[in-house]
């Protein structure tokens, strides 16, 4: 049986010799679907005493950073969700310190966090307050104190929440071990404890709030007089699995039968075969319970016993049901019980891209542009959700009879989230179509958004020209080396009435180094709309080797040849 994350925590806060606490401590420990995509977070904030609205902000941060963070789209990875949500605390915590409508001036805190997941933990850092691991006798401080020093006997506050509206946080990832300990602390318990006192606290045969209080009733011996805040985490157990257990728990569902029009299949009549492939069936078929037509999609039996296929299968499904933008697929959750292994999405009709590019052989511009900047307005939502698309072509792109384009088959996405989550399944090969395949991960290197952007740049050129933009040979990748194997293509040689301008921008969107590569698809989308002075002044000064290779080695060429034939005649005369 596969195991799961499992933690103990324990804390102890206390206002110590002062007549207010302005520490706040907490934690959250999710279960399901949520502990596996978030994780369990703890949290500890110290209130600025010279602020005063200290014990407020200090509370907010707690409690706001607990709710939101779990609030955050399941698909963005940890920092994002972090930063997202600290930065948003921050501003609130500024403007209530700020405001002359509020009474109490100055809600500034510290604040730290520690979410475990998988088998990591993310740390979040502003301000002086401390975290600390205990691992095989080894005690070691994870955190660093924002803290100016003056002079040896004087020091200020360099960072916290609510002092200003920028804030620079500190995050960091670390591998986590079994039976790890962490201990977080306010300034009130590690300026009065030596390392000893900690590890020996740590130690203890307690639990971790007979621990957390141990070390706060040190401090305070010690002659501590400031609020006193411990929190003690101690790491029981990491999830893990064999490959056996995550494909058994994958393949729980039978593959469906071979479906036919007039078949029925848990509420759903089949209508229509739409599209058979080696990967998959889609068929239109009617919810018999609405009265509504749905795509079902099944999986194909060819990979039946292909985990990375599987969950490739079940993640779309989860995907669809995470999207919102019109141009993105959406899929549905059926509250009736599933005999077997398919999803329903929503039925789109029209045609395929690919249809749509066999159709149009030479289409107007401003068709191919309407058509790029709706893919690019639906990547770019996908993008802020923290997915890659990674199989971006023109058959996962649908026009429907409103010429609206829709997004389609996120088997292959990368999610920010999940990659955070270690996995035995092995990816071995890259991610999409050969030729729309970005170079960075035929050389076996990570995606980005700019990958999208490279197989987006790749159907521009290919509406407009019919052709690709690099020979197949030089994208092969058995043989690709490095980036400057592939040469680009320029569209004009397809396409003479494509100006240098444009031909530019569909050079530096498939531009094989992603380095090179526009960074933002709205820079891709502008350069693509309208001539971008600097960019044709660049082509213009730019040596015929980088303009235009294959002229660059002909011309070198004729010019050899002629210098041979002057030398073979100088020499017989």
């Amino acid at each position: 049986m596969s195991n799961t994350l499992q933690v103990s925590i324990g804390f102890k806060s206390t206002a110590g010799v002062k007549p207010e606490n302005q520490d706040s401590v907490n934690y959250a420990i999710p279960t399901g679907k949520q502990l596996e995509l978030k994780g369990i977070s703890a949290v500890i904030a110290d209130g600025v005493s010279s602020s005063e609205a200290a014990k407020q902000a200090s509370s907010t941060a707690v409690k706001s950073f607990l709710q939101d963070f779990y609030s955050t789209p399941d698909t963005w990875s940890t920092k994002q969700a972090c930063q997202q949500v600290v930065s948003s605390i921050n501003s609130w915590l500024y403007q209530q310190g700020t405001s002359e409508a509020n009474e109490l001036r100055g809600w500034v805190t510290t604040f730290d966090s520690i979410i475990f997941k998988s088998t990591s933990v993310f740390i979040v850092h502003v301000g002086d307050a401390r975290i600390y691991r205990y691992r095989q006798g080894t005690l070691t401080q994870l955190t660093k104190d924002h803290q100016t020093w003056l002079s040896k006997d004087q020091s200020y506050l360099s960072r916290a929440l609510g002092i200003d509206t920028v804030l620079q946080i500190d995050f960091k990832v670390e591998s986590v071990e079994e039976d790890d300990l962490y201990l977080m602390t306010t300034d009130g318990v590690h300026e009065f404890l030596t390392e000893e006192e900690i590890i020996n606290g740590l130690l203890l045969q307690a639990d971790e709030e007979q621990i957390a209080q141990s070390l706060v009733d040190t401090a305070l011996k010690n002659g501590s007089d400031d609020n006193l805040t411990a929190q003690v985490i101690r790491v029981k157990q990491l999830p893990s699995a064999s490959k056996e257990e995550v494909y058994q728990k994958l393949s729980e569902l039978p593959f469906p039968p071979e479906l036919e029009p007039g078949m029925k299949l848990d509420g759903y009549e089949i209508l229509q075969v739409i599209n058979l492939s080696s990967r998959s069936q889609i068929y239109l078929a009617k919810d018999m319970e609405t009265g509504h037509e749905v795509a079902l999609k099944t999986p194909s039996a060819n990979y039946s016993d292909d985990p990375w296929y599987l969950d490739g299968f079940v993640r779309e499904e989860w995907i669809g049901q995470s999207l919102k933008h019109p141009g993105l697929m959406k899929t549905f959750q059926s509250n009736r019980t599933k005999q077997f292994l398919y999803f329903t999405t929503e039925y789109i009709k029209g045609q395929s891209l690919k249809q749509w590019i066999h159709e149009h052989r030479h289409p107007p511009l401003q068709d191919v542009r309407d058509i790029i900047n709706q893919i690019a307005c639906a990547l770019r939502a996908l993008h802020r959700l923290g997915i890659i698309h990674q199989d971006l072509k023109p058959d996962n792109i649908m026009i429907d009879d409103n010429n609206r384009i829709k997004i389609i088959d996120f088997g292959a996405v990368h999610v920010a989230s999940l990659a955070e989550t270690a996995s035995v399944i092995e990816r071995h090969h890259p991610e999409g179509t050969l030729h729309y395949t970005a170079p960075e991960y035929l050389l076996g290197e990570k995606g980005s958004n700019r990958s999208d952007i490279f197989s987006l740049g790749v159907i521009a050129y290919e509406m407009l020209t019919g052709a690709l933009p690099y020979k197949e040979k030089q994208i092969n990748p058995f043989n690709l080396k490095s980036y400057h194997h592939m040469q680009y293509i320029p569209a004009k040689h397809a396409r003479k009435d494509i100006p240098d301008w444009l031909d530019m921008s569909l050079k530096t969107a498939c531009e094989p180094n992603p380095e090179k590569r526009y960074p933002l698809l709205s820079e891709f989308t502008v350069d693509f709309t309208k001539p971008k002075p600097d960019m044709i002044n660049k082509n213009r000064h730019q040596p015929l080797l980088e303009r235009n290779p294959t002229a660059f080695w002909k011309g070198l060429s004729a010019l050899l040849f002629l210098i041979v034939l002057i030398q073979w005649w100088w020499l017989t005369n």
